[in-house]
This record gives C-alpha cells, structure tokens and sequence, in this order.
C-alpha cells in the first residue's frame, strides 16, 4: 500500500486519540499521523514533518474544531519545554484519560477483560483538589547559554530540556515544583553566575556543573540541595555554600555528587556533604522518613499517602499476616504496612536503601519490619527456605516492571494476595497477564495521579488466588 501523504505536505485530519507521550493521533487515508499539541475530538490542520512505513510525524497548524478539553496551559515556556505533555488539557480530562490509557493497556498488552461485575474493576482516577506545586524535588539540567538564548552567551543557565532534544530551556519557575524548590535552583545559578561557574558540555566533556537537585520536606520545611559535578573540586566552594545559607536559612544540607562518565545517567558513585546534614526529613501519614541525596522518595506526598494507603487496604491485614515487600526502597510502603502486619519483610537491590529503611523503621519506634540488601528473586526464595511464608506480597517495580524471576517465585510462593504498585500501566499489564496464567484473579486497579500535567499515571492493584 502506498503512503497516502509526504514530508511537507498540510493534511486536514480529526484527532482520535493520544498516544503514551500525549501526542494526538490522526488519521489520513488510514495512515496514522502523530501530532504534538492536538486533542481527541479536534479537527486540525497540519504539517507532515517526518514520514516512516507505519506512521509519521505533523506539526499542528490550525485548529479547525476544538475539543471542549483544551485549556490554555498557564505556564510561559510550555511549548518549548519537555517536562510536561498535558498542561492544555483541563484536569479532569486528564483524568479520564488516564484511568482509559490503563485500560486499554491491560486489554491490549495484557489481554485482560475490563468490565464492571464480570472482569476486573478499573475505577476512575484519584486526582488532586490542586494539581499544582506538588513535586517536592527538582532535578535541573545546566548548561552554557548559546547566542540568541534570551540569556547573555556563555553564562550559565538551568533548566528543563526542550521536547526531544538535550537543549536546555533557561527557566525560573516550574509550576508543577515546589516554590522553596524553584527558589533554590534560581538562588544556585545566580550565584554560579556570580562566581563564574561553568556548566558541562556533553560533547567535549568539559566543565564543572552537570545537574542541580532540590529536595523540600512538605512537612518538615527542610530543603536539600546537590550539586552534581564533573570532578571533585569546586572553585570557590565557600562562597557558594555561604551565599546558599544566606539566601535560604532553610536549607539544611549542601551535598556534593561526583559523576565524571560521559553519560546521560544524573548521579555519580560519589557523594559528600559540604555542609549540614546528610539527609533531610519528612513524614507522610505521621511517619517520618530520613531522605538522603540518593534516596528513592516518591516526588508527590499527597498522592503518595492515597496510593499507599490504598496498598494497604489491598493487603486486607488484620494484624497477624507475614508481608514481603519487594522493592522496598527506603521502606515507604513496607513502614505502611508493618502499622497493620504482625510482621515486614523488606528486600532491595540498593544497598543504600536499605541502610535508609532500617534507619526509618527505628525512627519511627517500628520494630516488625526487617529490610535486606539483594535481588528479590535471590532473596525471597532463601526467605522461604528458612521458613518465612508470606501471606501477602507487595510489589513496587522501576518502569520496566517486575523481574520475570521474581514473578516465578512469587507463583511458586503462592501468597493468599497480591498488591501490585506500578508506574507503568503497559509493564503492569505484562506482569498481570503472567500472574492470572499463574492462577491469580486481578480483582481491581485503583489509578492514581501522582504527576498532574503530564502523561504518567500510578497504579495500585489487588490480585488473590484463585483457587482460595
């Protein structure tokens, strides 16, 4: 079949859909036209920009036929910067669109059957009651600003990177970030300009610094700020962290990161505090956590309370069950859990983590929670050997879901339920499809907007055995 459109040509087409990464979805003859920026229920006229076998690419001309959905986005460098994806579309259309992108993951990937009383139940998104200012850490690229960037050339500029490219869009303020968090990194690159820092260039390997990160405690007021760098030594060191502790009595931690790889990766092997304390703190629902620069922390508190709390309802404990968490981290959930377990096991590959989740459970007086350092799948096994038995298991994978071999012993364990946290409704849905042919029922999925604004989405999940 011959492609009905080519590069350059302007097609008038009606937005059917959006993809995973918020792109509107046309069609022209059948062929499909990814377009940035259009919504379903819109009739656009666009530029076709890139032409492959199955689908190409259009830029968005016209807007022949609005969507009732489309809002102006209130930020200023929306359109240019990468870091959200949805922002011109109303929040609560956002919201139904999440709970169908799950949806149709799990009748996609995971062959799954959705269906109130007769399959699994997929109820309607958890949203905020405001879905702004909810990130509680900034991760700023930096860079040198190039002639015609709006900032003088050569001085240093932070920020987020242009969609589908490493050019850095020079910012202020991000209105999905914490205001202490925006505050910090303009207060870091004022004064890096003001001392003559450099940034590092990823082409020739040079220069100083590679990345800012902001960690705010919501309820502690506590801020943390890293510095992530291209070698051991920082140049004028002291007046920096003078001007931070100046500009902001909050900050409490002044952390160094050593990454020299040329790598897209952000952090290095090396870390060392400048000044203050090596970790910050925080609570979420009455418990309190210590945060250290490397620590995993969920990025959005108030939603991370409705997720877990909805994990624990899903564990249905009464007290006396034994509860693996897999993933553990630093023992978020697992310290959840243990407040209604009669016991804890919590197993994680980050040795680091670990150290975190002990120290975590012992701040908060809990003493039914044991965390080790290791592969789920190694470790879990052993468990069982030595006689532990789980009643229930609580997963909570990286984007790429769970281990095929952690899914294998989860089978042969055969815990009464299942608790399934996910980030990634595709790798969730891959997951689920080998656990009911393992002899799981899904039971429901709660969605949950952990990241307002853009195209992610949470999940928490109940699975029991079917032969209970």
């Amino acid at each position: 079949m011959s492609i009905p459109v080519q590069k350059n040509d302007v097609v008038v087409t009606d937005i059917i859909g959006l993809t995973h990464d918020g792109e509107g979805v046309g069609r022209v003859d059948g062929f499909t036209l990814f377009i940035q920026g259009a919504l379903p229920g819109e009739q656009v006229r666009a530029k076709v920009l890139k032409v492959k076998k199955q689908y190409g690419y259009a830029k968005l001309m016209d807007m022949l036929q609005e969507s009732p959905d489309r809002v102006d986005a209130p930020c200023e460098i929306y359109k240019q910067c990468g870091g959200c994806q949805l922002q011109h579309m109303s929040y609560e259309a956002q919201l139904r669109w999440k709970r169908q992108h799950v949806v149709d993951n799990l009748q996609r990937i995971g062959k799954l059957q959705v269906a109130d009383g007769t399959g699994i139940i997929v109820h309607d998104t958890i949203g905020m009651d405001e879905s702004w200012r909810y990130r509680n850490k900034a991760q700023v690229p930096f860079g040198m600003a190039e002639a015609g960037q709006g900032t003088t050339a050569g001085s240093l500029v932070g920020g987020f990177y242009a969609r589908g490219s490493h050019r850095i869009i020079d910012m202020d303020e991000c209105l999905i970030q914490h205001e202490r968090n925006d505050d910090a990194v303009r207060k870091v690159k004022e004064l890096g300009r003001k001392l003559g820092v450099t940034a590092y260039d990823e082409e020739s390997g040079r220069g100083l610094l590679r990345h800012v990160m902001v960690r705010s405690g919501f309820v502690s007021g506590e801020v943390m700020i890293v510095l992530i760098t291209n070698g051991a030594r920082i140049p004028q060191v002291e007046k920096w962290i003078e001007g931070i502790r100046e500009a902001m009595p909050e900050v409490t931690s002044i952390v160094q990161n050593v990454n020299k790889k040329k790598t897209n990766v952000i952090f290095g092997d090396e870390t060392k505090v400048l000044w203050g304390s090596e970790v910050i703190y925080d609570e979420l629902d009455g418990i309190r956590f210590a945060i250290s620069a490397r620590s995993f922390y969920q990025v959005n508190p108030l939603q991370t309370v409705a997720l877990y709390r909805k994990a624990v309802e899903y564990a249905g404990l009464n007290g006396t069950e034994t509860v693996i968490d897999a993933y553990c981290g630093i023992g978020t959930i697992s310290l959840f859990l243990a407040r209604q377990a009669g016991r804890v096991y919590g197993v994680e590959i980050v040795p680091e983590a670990i150290e975190d989740a002990g120290r975590n459970a012992a701040l908060n007086g809990i003493t039914n929670a044991e965390f080790e350092a290791g592969p789920a799948e190694v470790v879990i096994p052993r468990w069982r050997e030595e006689g532990i038995v789980a009643d229930v298991i609580v997963v909570d994978p990286p984007r790429k879901g769970c281990d095929p071999a952690l899914l294998d012993t989860i089978l042969k364990m055969k815990p009464e339920r299942v608790v399934y946290v996910s980030c990634n409704p595709s790798t969730l849905a891959r997951d689920l499809r080998v656990l009911e042919d393992g002899g799981y029922k899904t039971v429901e999925v709660q969605p949950v907007d952990m990241f307002p604004h853009t195209t992610h989405v949470e999940c928490c999940s109940l699975l029991v055995r079917k032969d209970n």
